[in-house]
């Protein structure tokens, strides 16, 4: 009797186990997303400023790069604090019901913890990238001087401006308030004037609309430690190689360490391949 109770009891088990796993629907709603790889190198300084993260769930993907600056390790805990309250909002809240609004929202709060978290580290601040994968549609949004691109076809395409005084200059100008003599000035000036870890920040870059992604399409999110020192066309040949996305990003960052450049920022990618469907089995 005893031994036909014990099947039992097993036997019962495993019915409601399996009970769960269908109404949790199982694998079914696993993300199986883009090709994806990250890569950091700390150049030639003595802290690593630079930090990312990826995350994916059933509705989407979302890729963060921070770039940290400041004194003591105020840029690191800045970056860090940055990527991370991204990240959280994205755990906790459906994004893609909104992604304007998501953005808007993790920016702020990042702001808000950046100015919180760095205490008396010193100060210390941070240009952050994000991009948002859902089907086969790219939402950003940026705020300093992290870049965002899209490589299709053999061309690597910027998608984000940036908060750099040139660029401001460049739009200043086009909409009749700055002198073409004063714009031609500062378009050499590469300086940020927007970023994270300031009282008062409220610009951030957002997409107008979503870019529809193509098959074999790869988003750059970079910072400046990497695209300032690797020219535009050796990037392009690594990301026409074929290779996994881990693979290039790898590669990338090994041309900045190869640097001959004593002082080399750090430096920091992230990549991922849009395979032209967003499949769930």
């Amino acid at each position: 009797m005893i031994p036909e109770f014990i099947l039992g009891c097993l036997c019962t088990a495993a019915v409601i186990l399996l009970v769960i796993r269908v109404s949790m629907g199982g694998a079914k709603n696993c993300y199986h997303g883009p090709d994806i790889g990250s890569s950091m190198t700390i150049g030639g300084r003595e802290v690593q400023e630079d930090y990312v993260g990826t995350l994916a769930n059933t509705t989407g993907l979302i890729a963060v790069l921070a770039d940290g600056m400041g004194k003591v390790y105020g840029a690191r805990i800045a970056s860090r604090t940055a990527v991370e309250t991204f990240l959280d909002l994205f755990r906790d809240y459906n994004a893609f019901d909104n992604p304007q609004y998501y953005f808007r929202k993790a920016f702020h709060a990042a702001n808000r913890a950046i100015l919180r978290e760095v205490g008396d580290e010193g100060y210390g601040a941070a240009s952050v990238g994000a991009a948002m994968i859902r089907k086969n549609w790219l939402f950003y949004a940026v705020v300093g001087n992290v870049k965002l691109c899209v490589y299709r076809n053999g061309d690597l395409v910027p998608v984000s401006a940036g908060h750099t005084l040139d660029v401001l200059a460049e739009e200043t100008f086009r909409i009749g308030r700055l002198s073409r003599e004063d714009a031609l000035t500062m378009l050499e000036n590469h300086r940020l004037y927007n970023y994270l870890g300031q009282d008062g920040f409220k610009d951030i870059e957002i997409f107008d609309r979503p870019i529809a992604l193509k098959k074999g399409d790869i988003i750059v999110l970079m910072s400046d430690g990497l695209y300032e020192l690797i020219p535009w066309k050796e990037i392009e040949d690594i990301l026409s190689s074929g290779q996994d996305c881990q693979s290039m990003a790898y590669s990338l960052v090994e041309k900045v360490n190869q640097s001959s450049l004593q002082d080399k920022d750090n430096a920091s990618v992230i990549l991922l391949r849009w395979d032209g469907s967003e499949s769930r089995t």
